[in-house]
């Protein structure tokens, strides 16, 4: 099984939709929620050492109602530098952390086959054969490093639970100390020329994460939280050198609030990593080089109106990356460790870069990238090529497809802030109409939306641009991708003029013809829930339908019942509610629950750890007793902050785009019934004979 993809013809869809061609081509198909179930997607991407092949993830969604349902499967694939793709490890399986074996023979994965109970270490040479477990724990493995030479893993693992403990728990006592009953994940290492050797543990102080072997094989970097609360992940780690021998710490760097991706440069003199530029930046995209014997570590190009996404060591001097500009724009580049010689690798804006890989001497890297016609593929980069070329091609059926054109649209606020956002036309509409509109609020707020693939369970790009819709998605004040100045922007005004720039951006497409103000619907998740209840409660005049997903509704009670009240505080309240508990009770959407006219449907899953599932509770029996409008609240068993099953994702997909056609194109009124049709033809007779 392989595929051989000219370059031409991959380029020219994303290129066009760029440049704002229509690609509604003739006879294909309209979007449907069966079409957003099944894209498939690239998630990880993993040059070679000698750059002749890369290894991906592939997601690939179960089919719900035709399989059991469950999170996608990951498979892991191998694409040459023709573009000839095959699958290595494939079907109901889950593979994550893939990397390459230094000598390149063989590629490593983490993943629980078979019997497992647990995550293991896997490696399948490359040559082919079945894949091996090289190493297992009591405990699931989270993150691992090979070391230089190949001969010893380093892993992350929580200490297994002590025997009375486990008896209890098969006896019915399963109850658990809310944040006392933790186990920190501690580093361990494992001889893998020893078969009888047992994983050594290091036993450091603390909640290690973000594992990396030096290129000495003499030390580990390693970062550590003081406690696995996830607060603590957010807002404490600390980068440490360890002796992989003694276990002794060697070099601390002084790093400053939220923590990234880290990297050891490969003379093992330095540290690369993304980072927080104080303890108050909302966003860990300031690209920091520290020595490798700690101390503070130096800010490359501070102050630039971009945020770094990724990157890698080029080499021991050169720092490559990708980062978000004008907050819809990427760009790669390359850096040296001092902070010397920037310059754009990549100028090309057809593309939403996410990751990055290099071959060992540098000559060819790979990248994870999207654009507006497909989601994330394969890309390689030669030096001596000025543009990467795709490789992968995961949904070749998206070629058929109709998808409105996606254009970058840049508008002021009524206080004169440029503003951008990415615009997704209606496929049909007739000249001088004015069309519905549905604005998609993301999360965070530190995030925001690039000029790439738009469309999934809950971001219904293409769905709603089928129907008629345009669907608008804006990068409000306080999103990442413009600098720390601007992510700042929004820090201490909840719902103020971050959520003001949202009614701006109604306005400027209406002023342009496009939107009719009477039919215009806003949907989001967790943060842009948060804009979803807002919209539809303090704004309620210019929102005719609202979908609030996963979201906030109540300031003061969410800090009570969230898992990150510090990075909260920090990140974006700049204080604590009872320092004023009356501007959080009138930023919060039920304040203004009895002026509410907009049909609001309420989505959440019932195990939320982050937005606790009361605060739809709260809105919904608020927008019940106090106001007329319909309102409908639907839990997702077991789903936490997002849905991860095949089934609740559908669900969703179905019961939004339901939702917005209801009551921005169809009679309105009361809302339409609780169950849906999912459109699968019922084999239920079927099985039974």
């Amino acid at each position: 099984m392989s595929r051989n993809i000219p370059p031409l013809r991959i380029l020219m869809p994303a290129l066009a939709l760029c440049l704002g061609i229509n690609l509604a081509f003739a006879g294909g198909e309209p979007f449907t929620p069966s079409h957003v179930a099944k894209l498939r997607s690239v998630t990880q991407v993993v040059i070679s050492p000698d750059g002749s092949q890369v290894a991906y993830v592939l997601s690939v969604p179960r089919r719900p109602w035709e399989e059991e349902d469950g999170l996608a499967w990951a498979e892991l694939h191998l694409v040459d530098t023709s573009g000839n793709s095959r699958p290595f490890v494939a079907g109901k399986v889950r593979v994550s952390a893939v990397a390459w074996t230094p000598d390149g023979r063989e590629i490593t994965f983490l993943a629980k086959r078979g019997d497992d109970e647990h995550l293991g270490v896997y490696s399948i040479p490359l040559g082919g054969g079945e894949a091996r477990k090289i190493v297992s724990h009591d405990e699931k493995i989270t993150e691992y490093s090979m070391s230089p030479g190949g001969e010893k893993i380093a892993f992350v693992a929580v200490e297994k639970l002590p025997d009375e403990v486990e008896k209890r728990k098969k006896k019915g006592f399963d109850h658990y100390i809310y944040e006392e009953e933790v186990r920190s994940a501690q580093v361990w290492i494992v001889d893998l020329e020893d078969e009888d050797a047992e994983p050594r543990n290091l036993e450091l102080e603390g909640h290690a994460s973000v594992l990396r072997w030096g290129a000495d094989r003499s030390k580990l970097v390693v970062a550590v939280a003081p406690t696995p609360h996830v607060d603590d992940k957010y807002t404490s780690r600390k980068i440490l050198v360890i002796d992989a021998d003694s276990g002794e710490v060697t070099g601390r760097v002084d790093n400053i609030g939220k923590l990234g991706y880290v990297e050891m440069s490969p003379d093992g003199e330095r540290i690369a990593f993304l980072g927080g530029h104080d303890e108050w930046d909302p966003f860990a995209g300031r690209l920091m080089v520290a020595s490798a014997s700690g101390g503070a570590p130096i800010e490359l190009m501070p102050g630039v109106d971009f945020d770094f996404r990724a990157f890698t060591w080029k080499d021991s001097s050169t720092i490559s990356y990708i980062a978000t500009e004008r907050g819809v724009w990427t760009r790669v580049g390359e850096i040296g460790a001092d902070g010397s010689g920037d310059r754009a690798r990549v100028t090309s804006g057809h593309y939403n870069y996410t990751t990055i890989t290099y071959s060992r001497s540098g000559s060819a890297a790979g990248f994870r990238a999207d654009s507006p016609g497909y989601p994330g593929e394969v890309f390689l980069l030669k030096t001596v090529d000025t543009e990467p070329v795709r490789l992968t091609d995961s949904n070749p059926w998206l070629k058929e497809m109709q998808l409105g054109t996606q254009e970058v649209v840049t508008y002021q606020a009524r206080d004169g802030q440029d503003l951008q956002g990415l615009l997704i036309h209606p496929l049909q509409r007739k000249e001088g109409e004015r069309v519905p509109l549905v604005l998609v609020v993301h999360g965070g707020p530190e995030s925001h939306f690039s000029n790439g693939w738009l469309t999934a369970y809950s971001r219904p790009g293409q769905l709603l641009a089928a129907r008629g819709f345009a669907v608008f998605y804006p990068n409000y004040r306080g999103s990442t991708g413009r600098g720390i100045d601007f992510a700042k922007l929004s820090q201490g005004d909840p719902a103020g003029k971050e959520f003001d720039d949202l009614v701006d951006a109604v306005d400027h497409l209406i002023e342009q013809g496009l939107v009719d103000r009477n039919r215009v619907g806003i949907t989001g998740g967790s943060y842009g829930g948060y804009a979803s209840g807002w919209g539809a409660t303090y704004y309620s005049e210019r929102f005719a339908a609202s979908v609030m997903f996963v979201g906030i509704s109540n300031k003061i009670s969410k800090v009570g019942e969230t898992d990150i009240p510090n990075e909260e505080m920090y990140a974006h309240a700049l204080q604590r509610v009872w320092d004023d508990w009356d501007k959080y009770l009138k930023r919060s959407p039920i304040y203004h629950a009895g002026k509410s006219r907009t049909p609001t449907l309420i989505l959440h899953g019932d195990s939320d750890p982050r937005v606790h599932p009361s605060q739809s509770m709260e809105l919904y029996r608020h927008l019940k007793l106090r106001s007329k409008a319909p309102v409908r609240l639907v839990f997702y068993k077991g789903e936490k902050h997002g849905n991860r099953r095949a089934a609740s994702r559908y669900d969703y997909s179905v019961r939004m785009l339901r939702w917005m056609e209801h009551y921005l194109m169809g009679p309105g009124g009361a809302a339409p019934p609780y169950e849906v049709d999912y459109g699968f033809e019922d084999d239920e007779e079927e099985d039974e004979e």
